[in-house]
């Protein structure tokens, strides 16, 4: 049989190998999202954001981990209340203000020095400062308020990674927030469960010395991954592809028109194209349709879900109106329309990956192709300069 002693010993290591664990586990994708969750939330509805924001922040273990650093030693009800109202305070201004500022940061970079915060309050814990650098430790409550800061502008570029509608933004924002900090509260809660019947052990100080170095070995290593990963992304620039097998040039970055190849002519497609989306950036590809064309298409990634709106403007429409046929999030889509109107026709994608995404799209039917048009001195049409034109999409 094994000792009280011994056997406490052996699970508290083993609680700090999984806290380690769960963090490694996490580090790359730390305010990742399923394709449900886009869905979830592209279709609106404040109380989908209040519960995206309430299990985003239970699977943040970076953010978990923060916050079980804060709570280690406090033990009145007031000190907590100070402390983690700060870091709340801290992570909610920055992901409201920047998320409704469209304020994107490079989350590779904003995780690093999430880690290091992981890092510092742990180090903090162990008064590492008196006892390694013989020097007094910085105000906390600054730094809590400080490094809040910093979690909020985590939270706020993953949050923006979806196709957020402006008719509601801030709305929207605030419900995701506000779960944000229900999560938080429930975690805090359980950790304070646990913390309550640690302390009343006699060894809690061996406990309180493995879970902080624990820390500070689990945030060491989401630094150096989230480095490795912030050092090997390329910037969007390298990701314009080249035009091959063209004689016109394309009317966008990114666009390579193949037309008429002998591929597409094979296998009875009119135009084959390649799209490719620089990271973390968007793109539309338009075609003109009169009023009872056809267009029959088919398109896919190269194996990135993106999301997308495939729609229709009227020709000389100053209203802003536009009809929208298909809006998900998917690797692929096939199928055709026939324009109910004369105007432009096709899709706006946005790539929220840290690598671009080439689109392979195939095409047929009686149409005009914008990019063409725009590059040859004798087209009869003008055009339509690739940009967002309508409020559906961010």
């Amino acid at each position: 049989m094994l000792s009280r002693v011994t056997l406490f010993s052996r699970l508290s290591y083993l609680g700090a190998g999984l806290m380690i664990l769960g963090l490694l586990s996490q580090a790359a994708y730390g305010h990742g999202m399923s394709e449900a969750d886009k869905l979830a939330i592209i279709e609106g509805g404040n109380l989908r954001y209040m519960w995206l924001g309430a299990t985003h922040m239970l699977s943040g273990y970076d953010h978990l981990a923060f916050v079980f650093g804060i709570i280690f030693f406090l033990t009145s009800f007031r000190d907590i209340a100070r402390y983690v109202t700060a870091f709340t305070l801290g992570h909610s201004v920055t992901l409201i203000y920047a998320t409704f500022n469209a304020i994107q940061l490079n989350y590779f970079a904003i995780d690093a020095v999430i880690g290091l915060s992981v890092c510092y309050i742990a180090f903090a814990n162990i008064d590492g400062f008196r006892k390694y650098l013989n020097i007094n430790p910085p105000n906390m409550m600054l730094m809590i308020i400080a490094l809040g800061l910093i979690h909020g502008f985590g939270l706020s570029t993953r949050l923006q990674a979806l196709p957020l509608s402006e008719e509601s933004l801030l709305l929207n924002i605030i419900s995701f927030n506000v779960g944000i900090e229900l999560g938080q509260l429930s975690a805090l809660a359980l950790m304070l469960l646990l913390m309550a019947a640690w302390r009343k052990s006699h060894l809690f100080q061996t406990f309180s010395l493995i879970a902080n170095y624990s820390l500070i070995l689990a945030g060491g290593l989401l630094f150096l991954m989230q480095m490795h990963g912030y050092l090997h992304i390329s910037s969007p620039e390298e990701f314009v592809a080249s035009v091959e097998g063209s004689q016109s040039e394309p009317s966008g970055p990114g666009i390579a028109p193949v037309s008429s190849s002998a591929e597409a002519q094979q296998t009875g497609w009119k135009d084959s194209i390649s799209i490719t989306i620089p990271a973390q950036d968007d793109r539309e590809y338009k075609f003109h349709l009169k009023q009872g064309a056809t267009l029959e298409y088919a398109w896919e990634t190269d194996g990135t879900p993106l999301f997308f709106d495939f729609h229709g403007e009227p020709t000389g429409d100053t209203t802003g109106f536009f009809k929208s046929f298909q809006k998900s999030t998917e690797r692929q889509a096939s199928g055709s329309v026939t324009a109910s109107f004369e105007g432009t026709h096709g899709w706006y994608w946005k790539n929220s990956t840290p690598s671009p995404v080439t689109i392979a799209l195939r095409s047929r039917g009686a149409y005009r192709r914008l990019d063409l048009d725009k590059a040859s001195e004798n087209a009869e049409l003008t055009a339509t300069p690739v940009a967002t034109t309508h409020d559906s999409i961010d």
